[in-house]
């Protein structure tokens, strides 16, 4: 890793974990001061988060400090348990066995091996091609046609969400960007630090101004001013960190405020597949706060958005 991009790295995850135990303190001293009024759901969800938050950049910033191979890595486990939470959910039968078992075993694998191989080429229609005319074919081998449409359906979606989407974040460092070299891992720091921060400061703001519901079917608690705050929140974050991007100010706003529109939009997405499934919660992985996709939903949805305006409009 290039010495400047090791200062700066050093220098960003400095100002994320003191910005944590701010966090933290602020959280402690809420639940001192609500001790004695019982259970106060607002201020045990803001630790849950906080918490999630620590998980979540200390991991982060030991696959970082392990260069490509580990994000790399760190993605590549982060796609298996976000995969495995999705086909739990979703109705198969013993005819797919042998197609899930592709799925996470060859396809998996194999997508994070062409990313780490910067093979844009074929990593970028692995998924969307080939999986989804091969899966159903090994699941059509079982002769077992009961929802059979429904059945492979989910299955190439469950590799679209947790596979293909999620391994663009990866991908980003397979950007060439002239004057910006060597320091792609700050644009994974960025798109995760404003997506994540959007997801919280959204959160927050619902509690301080919510009123007008947006979704009351998918997400109850999920108002527009906390959208709004939330949203122009984290965007001034992104804005104010455009130095460890190759964008100008204004172009880090524009972008930040776009993958905060496609975070929000994922959640709803998945907020209408978990309402689907009659569930909360997508699994139990991180405690109080719902499983790996209860967190990645919002980058699901803003890593190949944000992957392909980099590469059309910065990469030659």
């Amino acid at each position: 890793m290039p010495v400047q991009d090791s200062h700066e790295l050093v220098s960003f995850f400095a100002g994320v974990f003191l910005l944590l135990v701010v966090a933290s303190a602020v959280t402690a001293a809420l639940r001192w001061r609500t001790a004695g009024h019982g259970p106060n759901t607002t201020v045990d969800n803001l630790r849950s988060r906080v918490n999630a938050w620590w998980v979540m950049v200390v991991t982060l910033a030991i696959a970082f400090a392990l260069g490509k191979a580990g994000v790399v890595a760190l993605f590549g486990f982060v796609s298996f348990m976000a995969l495995r939470e999705f086909v739990s959910l979703v109705y198969t039968r013993r005819g797919d066995h042998r197609a899930l078992a592709v799925a996470f075993f060859v396809v998996l694998p194999l997508q994070y091996v062409l990313v780490a191989m910067e093979w844009y080429g074929l990593y970028s229609i692995l998924v969307p091609v080939y999986a989804f005319l091969f899966l159903p074919i090994f699941a059509a081998l079982s002769n077992d046609t009961q929802r059979f449409l429904e059945r492979a359906a989910k299955l190439t979606y469950s590799l679209m969400i947790c596979v293909y989407c999620v391994s663009y974040v990866p991908a980003l460092l397979s950007l060439r960007i002239p004057g910006y070299e060597g320091r792609n891992l700050m644009l994974i720091a960025w798109l995760v630090l404003v997506v994540e921060s959007s997801d919280v400061l959204q959160y927050v703001w619902g509690k301080l101004a919510g009123r007008h519901k947006v979704a009351p079917q998918l997400s109850p608690s999920k108002t527009w001013e906390g959208l709004i705050g939330g949203v122009l929140s984290s965007a001034a974050i992104g804005t104010a960190l455009w130095p460890i991007t190759p964008f100008t100010a204004a172009q880090a706003a524009a972008i930040a405020l776009l993958v905060n529109a496609m975070g929000f939009l994922g959640g709803l997405v998945m907020s209408a597949i978990k309402r689907d499934r009659g569930v909360k919660d997508w699994g139990t992985l991180i405690e109080g706060h719902g499983g790996m996709l209860d967190r990645l939903d919002s980058v699901i949805f803003a890593a190949p958005v944000f992957f392909h305006v980099v590469r059309y409009w910065w990469q030659p």
